[in-house]
């Protein structure tokens, strides 16, 4: 794929991988319309863009909110053509489930399943006419949980997972329109995600520079991959470990089950 010239939409821009897939998308002549719900670092995003040459447009808004995706939808396609989408935004409550508030569960459905997947609706008949040109991207960030549930991640696995195979089925219903749906699965990346968990490398959380992910994802698109894995070594390891004998990763991560749920019981970036 040929990621220059872009026109379209990133999800939670503000910062992390949002914000440097931007910055890489402006870099090759990107014009994007930056989503988020905090004015403030969608300008410094912005800004960024425009430094390395691109085009950017900010546009704060709650995308879960009832109406943010129509109004998302049209700021885009003001903006030409649109032949890019990255469903990028997230959020992330970790703990035992029956401890989870149920406000908790149903902002992590919403953001992470539901605003994907009703934005890529509004959007696809603009994605399919640009295509025709020279193909549009559909790229969605889920998450190395994706590929293997982890004890008190159960609702965050579940929509990772769920977007995952949206863009699968997806994927396939869309053969042969000129749409590239890839969908990305890093690992634990050190992002502002990330700062309210104290899980560490030796629980199988080592987390990697956002600028090593977003290059290899970037990498990933180029070279026409669907499905991109950017996980560390060592969760790359309890993958492979998961696909062919699942319960032994029940059995390694028996041990552990008392330190990751005292390191992981703030993680909420809701």
């Amino acid at each position: 794929m040929d990621i220059a010239n872009r026109t379209g939409v990133i999800t939670g821009a503000g910062t992390g991988i949002g914000r440097a897939l931007a910055v890489e998308f402006g870099r090759h002549n990107g014009n994007l319309l930056l989503v988020g719900r905090r004015a403030e670092p969608l300008e410094e995003t912005a800004d960024m863009v425009r430094s390395v040459g691109g085009q950017a447009e900010v546009f704060p808004v709650d995308i879960t909110d009832p109406g943010a995706v129509d109004r998302v939808t049209g700021a885009a396609r003001r903006r030409g053509p649109v032949d890019l989408l990255v469903n990028n935004a997230g959020n992330v409550r970790a703990g035992r489930l029956e401890d989870l508030p149920e406000d908790d569960v149903l902002a992590m459905i919403n953001l992470n399943l539901t605003a994907p997947i009703l934005l890529t609706r509004a959007l696809l008949p603009s994605l399919k006419g640009a295509a025709v040109k020279h193909g549009s991207i559909l790229l969605a960030i889920s998450s190395g949980i994706a590929l293997t549930g982890l004890p008190f991640y159960t609702v965050y696995a579940a929509t990772k997972s769920g977007i995952a195979h949206f863009g699968e089925a997806l994927r396939r219903e869309l053969h042969g329109t000129g749409i590239h749906v890839a969908t990305a699965f890093p690992g634990a990346t050190d992002t502002d995600m990330m700062t309210s968990s104290t899980a560490g490398d030796d629980l199988g959380f080592g987390r990697r520079p956002v600028a090593e992910v977003v290059a290899e994802t970037v990498a990933g698109l180029r070279a026409g991959d669907h499905e991109i894995n950017t996980a560390a070594a060592t969760r790359r390891k309890m993958q492979d470990l998961n696909k062919t004998d699942p319960l032994a990763v029940d059995a390694l991560l028996a041990p552990r089950l008392k330190a990751l749920e005292s390191a992981v019981r703030t993680h909420r970036s809701i």
